[in-house]
């Protein structure tokens, strides 16, 4: 299993028989998008379908393609008032691996949604903050629920892109969450022997 961060929210999950790619609003945000036709897509917030890739999802379910299990939970978005529940968190597993993108979640997520979505190895989480989304400290309360192996941030300040909120930059993030990043590159490949260590952060270049 591969990952790749393309800015943003988006990463692409790469296994040999297809790539999934995570909020690819790139193009509204000042870089170039990132889909191609034969993409699952995933959007964690609810969003018009598109129908020029093989698989869109963008509401909670189950779903299953080329070997990768797709298991999607509505949740309280950061911006949402309480009781409203506009986001939506995804677990993917591709044979030993779990995987989990949070979106931008509130803090206070509810702990029987952390039980639906089960056990996780890696964690991406957002950490720009400034009230638009997760914070360092509100990533750490959220890495601390779902303890999986390896967290991934993203959705951090970055020149090339356009926010609709200015976000924080990672190294302020990542000290509200209190973790050193033990690695930095460009493309992540993981493998079964990767996560049997303890809690580690990885940061992906861009």
């Amino acid at each position: 299993m591969e990952f790749q961060f393309h800015g943003a929210n988006c990463i692409s999950i790469s296994t040999p028989k297809a790539r999934v790619v995570i909020d690819d609003n790139l193009a509204s945000l000042g870089l170039k998008s990132v889909t191609k036709s034969d993409d699952v897509v995933l959007s964690t917030v609810y969003s018009e379908p598109d129908t020029g890739v093989r698989l869109f999802i963008a509401e909670p379910g189950e779903y299953e393609v080329s070997g990768i299990s797709v298991f999607g939970v509505a949740a309280r978005a950061h911006m949402d008032e309480l009781g409203k529940e506009t986001a939506i968190m995804y677990k993917l597993q591709y044979g030993d691996f779990r995987v989990a993108i949070t979106g931008h979640i509130h803090p206070d997520i509810k702990e029987e949604y952390i039980e639906d979505m089960g056990a996780v190895d890696v964690l991406i989480v957002p950490v720009g903050g400034n009230g638009y989304t997760l914070d360092g400290i509100g990533a750490l309360s959220i890495v601390k629920k779902f303890d999986p192996k390896i967290v991934i941030p993203v959705h951090y300040a970055d020149k090339a892109i356009n926010y609709p909120v200015p976000q924080q930059e990672l190294s302020e993030a990542l000290k509200g969450l209190a973790m050193t990043p033990k690695d930095s590159v460009s493309r992540l490949k993981l493998k079964p022997a990767d996560l049997s260590e303890g809690l580690s952060l990885i940061v992906l270049e861009r």
